[in-house]
């Protein structure tokens, strides 16, 4: 009897031992198969693999291995002439972290095309971000004159002063352009009709430029020309015309509930 009992305990284990080599086999053939399959592979495109400079702001912000993508960003702004606040404004949170990696030409053409960018406030916000001993450096001085200037509309000494830092502003495609027509908006808020004096002293152009400017905007912006050419009417808004603004019902207050104010004045 123990004989059978010691048989069958030996035929069990050189069953097991005859199935476990088998198991291991089909379990390697199949990483084999998996290895194989994954070395078959074709390896991503490079455009599948990148990623663009707005995915990386979005991803990690504050991820210091985005610094040179986003350096590039900015010279791709200047030759493409656009324009992303939120990834300068991510690059100057990144130089004020890594000051010593930090371009002052990099600085100055972020807050050139923010300047470009007026009336939004677009400077202000990438100014705070720089240190105020960076902004000590003469060129930066020179841009928060200007942006000074474009601020309170003093137009006549903005495009005086730009003329003494050409080499700062050229450096910048378009940005003439951008400032002649944030003059253009401020002068559609503030005046109903304007002489062509004050159109070429805040554009600074004159002669036959001017006429082809005032040309341009009269076919495309609603502009008029009156008194023999010598005045300009532009179009109507609730900034030059008041009596369009129309006031909502959360602003306006009820005759009665003010005449109940004054007996408790009194």
């Amino acid at each position: 009897m123990a004989r059978d009992v010691l048989t069958v305990q030996a035929s069990t284990v050189a069953s097991e031992s005859a199935t476990k080599p088998h198991t291991l086999s089909l379990v390697q053939k199949e990483h084999s198969g998996r290895r194989k399959i994954k070395m078959g592979r074709e390896a991503p495109s490079q455009s599948q693999m990148s990623y663009t400079v707005e995915q990386l702001v979005a991803v990690n912000p504050y991820n210091p291995d985005i610094l040179p993508d986003l350096e590039n960003y900015v010279n791709e702004q200047v030759s493409s002439q656009t324009y992303s606040l939120n990834a300068n404004l991510c690059l100057l949170r990144l130089y004020q972290f890594e000051p010593e990696r930090m371009s002052t030409q990099i600085v100055s053409r972020i807050l050139i095309k923010a300047l470009m960018a007026m009336p939004a406030p677009d400077f202000s916000l990438c100014l705070f971000l720089i240190p105020e001993r960076v902004q000590m450096d003469e060129q930066f001085k020179t841009l928060i004159v200007l942006s000074h200037y474009l601020e309170t509309a003093k137009f006549c000494q903005f495009w005086d002063e730009a003329a003494k830092n050409r080499h700062i502003l050229e450096v910048v495609p378009g940005f003439e352009q951008a400032i002649q027509e944030y003059a253009v908006h401020v002068l559609s808020l503030t005046y109903q009709k304007v002489s062509r004096s004050v159109v070429a002293e805040a554009i600074n152009v004159e002669g036959v430029s001017l006429d082809k400017f005032i040309e341009q905007h009269v076919a495309n912006s609603g502009w008029v020309v009156e008194g023999k050419g010598k005045l300009v009417s532009l179009p109507r808004n609730e900034f030059n015309h008041p009596e369009l603004k129309r006031t909502s019902s959360a602003q306006s207050i009820p005759l009665d509930r003010i005449t109940r104010i004054f007996p408790v004045l009194g």
